[in-house]
């Protein structure tokens, strides 16, 4: 059973239907209260930003078709999955000027759960420079930061009820990242959580509709704060090998998975590290609190995300405290040396790559138990690199 909430073509935009369990015979055999409904926000720089509330029964999360299909917040089993960004509220993307700042406007509209960087590039700002291999300049432009996806509309999203009893709620929205001259770049959505269940999964697919060979780049920011994040809390991630990202992180390398309280005036440390994969070829990173209560849990296919970044800002609670837990593509450089160092998809025409990812939040301590395990038993398995310095193919 499938409902369009956006269709531009077909002029749909869908404020007035919630679908649920209640009136819908399809999933009621699960018995859980599910529910999904979009509502449109006014005033502020929130004015006209959609938000999608899915509801499958335990957990609840909030989408922005308006902001690229990101998951601003969630909670399940009434613990919060958010970070308390200065920026409170979703922005329109009308209201961010990602130049402004010397090219990191982008952190104006910055406050999601999971933030797309993408997709034709998503790394610090800067001016990217395309050369022959004699060394001749083909072109130089500016690339602000993280890319243009999370500012950008869907044009069409589907919620789609699955008609049999796998209990299953998917929401898909399409958005494209195009420009005349500068690359048609599609990216297909697809969040999928079942009834119940205090899980959800990502599957991102992102085509290049254009004649040309178009270059991809997909890094996502899974930003978390409390109650998972606190002193004493730990990342438990698998990795071949960790490398400080530059002097500043080298300087906390002997803690770079422990975390330190709200500090003001905290300046961030990153963590680059190449992934871990299990017999399925997917990794896996967890964040605990201190005594293990609680947990967030990502894991991703390392198919297509084989690096990973350890975003730690512990600042102040007022000035943004948290973490990015942070599959990706390749690291979030400029693209020009992500590129020297052959980590750019490069994407035929008409051709496609899948991103696929998978979150958890546990609150109980036999069930973090187990996610620290499955970390453990992975990495014991995969010898660990863990470098003093930054690493020269990795930083600039």
């Amino acid at each position: 059973m499938k409902f369009e909430l956006i269709n531009t073509r077909q002029g749909i935009h869908d404020t007035q239907s919630r679908i649920t369990s209640a009136s819908h015979s399809v999933l009621q055999q699960s018995g859980e209260g599910w529910s999904v409904s979009m509502h449109r926000m006014h005033g502020g720089l929130s004015d006209g930003v959609d938000v999608i509330t899915l509801n499958n029964g335990r957990m609840t999360l909030w989408i922005l078709p308006t902001r690229g299909m990101g998951v601003w917040r969630g909670e399940v089993d009434g613990i919060p999955l958010q970070w308390n960004s200065p920026v409170e509220m979703p922005v329109h993307p009308s209201f961010v000027d990602q130049s402004r700042r010397g090219g990191i406007g982008w952190l104006d509209g910055f406050n999601e759960l999971i933030c797309r960087c993408g997709l034709g590039w998503h790394g610090a700002p800067g001016t990217d420079i395309v050369r022959n291999p004699d060394g001749s300049v083909v072109s130089e432009q500016f690339l602000p930061l993280h890319g243009r996806i999370a500012n950008l509309a869907a044009h069409q999203v589907t919620v789609e009820i699955s008609e049999d009893d796998r209990g299953l709620i998917t929401v898909t929205g399409v958005v494209d990242e195009t420009s005349v001259f500068g690359g048609r770049l599609r990216l297909t959505s697809v969040l999928s959580t079942v009834t119940g269940s205090n899980s959800f999964e990502i599957a991102d697919t992102v085509t290049n509709l254009g004649s040309t060979q178009a270059e991809v780049e997909m890094l996502y920011h899974c930003n978390v704060g409390e109650p998972f994040l606190a002193a004493g809390s730990v990342y438990h991630g698998a990795a071949s090998e960790v490398a400080p990202r530059d002097a500043r992180a080298a300087e906390g390398l002997s803690m770079w998975n422990i975390y330190e309280g709200p500090s003001r005036g905290f300046a961030e440390q990153v963590y680059f590290c190449a992934a871990a994969a299990d017999v399925n070829g997917w990794g896996i990173g967890v964040l605990t609190d201190e005594d293990a209560q609680h947990a967030f849990c990502v894991r991703y296919d390392t198919a297509t995300l084989p690096y990973f970044a350890l975003w730690k800002n512990t600042q102040a609670l007022e000035d943004g405290y948290c973490t990015g837990l942070e599959p990706a593509s390749s690291f979030p450089n400029l693209r020009s040396v992500e590129r020297e160092n052959g980590r750019v998809i490069q994407l035929a025409p008409h051709h496609s790559v899948t991103f696929r990812l998978s979150f958890e939040a546990a609150a109980d301590r036999k069930r973090v138990r187990q996610l620290v395990d499955e970390v453990t038993t992975l990495q014991v398995a995969t010898p660990r690199t863990v470098h003093s310095e930054p690493k020269a193919e990795w930083s600039p």
